[in-house]
């Protein structure tokens, strides 16, 4: 077997933590010796061990002298746990190859500087696209300061997310909503404008039948705060819900609605909350990634200020027509199709009866 094999298998353990680790990445470590796997390992969530010393600890003895295999640059520093690098070397690894190099300030290189001064062979860049891409949350995160953002619609095969009189349950079939909920269980926070809100009294929870999923954090975009004290989001108990408002917002709702319980938070003068700001805050709070699952006018908002950057569109084969009924995305629209947000890395599945489109914003 070659290098990129054990590195294949080491990214495909590592998604068994899936939406588990934020904001840590996503990692998986294989030791190898005479060409046998001998200890697997990866990252269960932040602040426990990490996956070198998951795989460190199997392996035991036998590690001395055998190649380790990371998705990751294994860390240089003390955070909520000690420094991978470190441990590797302690614990007479000869080899190690790793995917991709850690853009972390705090790591960028000095854990590969550390292992190589340890008299450790390193070789950096094996299925490093793939690797990439399995932390696409982590890197945006670490790099922007921001949430990746992830628009999520369901419409018809002409484009409508609900009739003219706003009959939208249910446009998708059953399949096509399990994975709406398992990328509910995969996100830290869940975004949804007021309208939704007002007309569809969401619960914004994530149900999965077969294991327990976890609750993101609930997200109103509500400038003037009128959320309903009698709203599931501020009466289910399910999880922690915040209210994004403006300046503007009338005082007295705002007071009442953080009596209930709910975090109001003011991003911008108005007369829309400002997105970036939000965002900026929520990445503060390492907050990585947010789904978003508003309507037209939110989805508009946040692809305007290009703030989205990954799109699922699930179709179903249903035509409604209707010049009015409502559309994914709305505002004034682009003038010109030069001017149109451009999905790439495009890629196509059939869930049940539906389609589910799958891209990512060219920025």
């Amino acid at each position: 077997m070659t290098d990129e094999d054990f590195m294949r298998e080491a990214l495909r353990i590592a998604r068994n933590a899936e939406g588990r680790t934020s904001p840590n990445p996503l990692v998986g470590a294989v030791i190898v010796r005479d060409g046998r796997i001998i200890a697997e390992g990866w990252h269960r969530k932040a602040g426990t061990p990490h996956a070198e010393i998951h795989a460190l600890r199997m392996a035991g003895d036998l590690a001395r002298g055998a190649t380790l295999y990371v998705t990751l640059e294994p860390c240089s520093h003390y955070g909520r746990t000690g420094p991978c690098a470190k441990a590797v070397a302690e614990a007479g690894i000869a080899r190690v190859v790793v995917a991709m190099q850690d853009p972390n300030p705090k790591v960028a290189g000095r854990g590969l500087s550390m292992l190589r001064e340890a008299g450790i062979e390193v070789r950096c860049g094996v299925l490093a696209d793939e690797a990439a891409r399995l932390n696409e949350v982590f890197l945006h995160w670490i790099t922007t300061g921001m949430p990746f953002v992830v628009l999520k619609t369901a419409m018809t095969l002409d484009g409508k997310i609900a009739t003219s009189a706003g009959d939208s349950q249910w446009i998708t079939g059953e399949a096509s909503r399990l994975r709406v909920h398992e990328l509910r269980d995969r996100c830290d926070a869940i975004l949804v404008g007021i309208g939704t809100v007002l007309h569809d009294d969401p619960s914004l929870t994530t149900r999965l039948p077969d294991r327990q999923g976890r609750n993101p954090l609930r997200i109103v975009l509500d400038s003037e705060a009128r959320t309903p004290l009698s709203a599931k989001l501020l009466t289910d108990g399910a999880a922690k819900t915040l209210i994004a408002v403006t300046e503007q917002a009338p005082k007295a709702r705002v007071e009442a609605l953080r009596q209930a319980g709910t975090e109001v938070l003011v991003c911008g003068a108005g007369p829309r909350v400002d997105a970036v700001e939000l965002l900026r805050t929520l990445g503060g709070r390492e907050v990585s990634s947010l789904l978003v699952e508003g309507g037209g006018r939110v989805n508009d908002a946040l692809l305007q200020a290009g703030l989205v950057d990954k799109v699922y569109a699930f179709i179903a084969p249903k035509i409604i027509g209707g010049r009015d009924a409502l559309t994914p995305v709305e505002g004034v629209g682009r003038e010109r199709l030069a001017d149109a947000v451009q999905l790439t890395g495009l890629t196509a599945e059939t869930i049940g009866e539906d389609i589910l489109l799958t891209g990512y914003v060219r920025k």
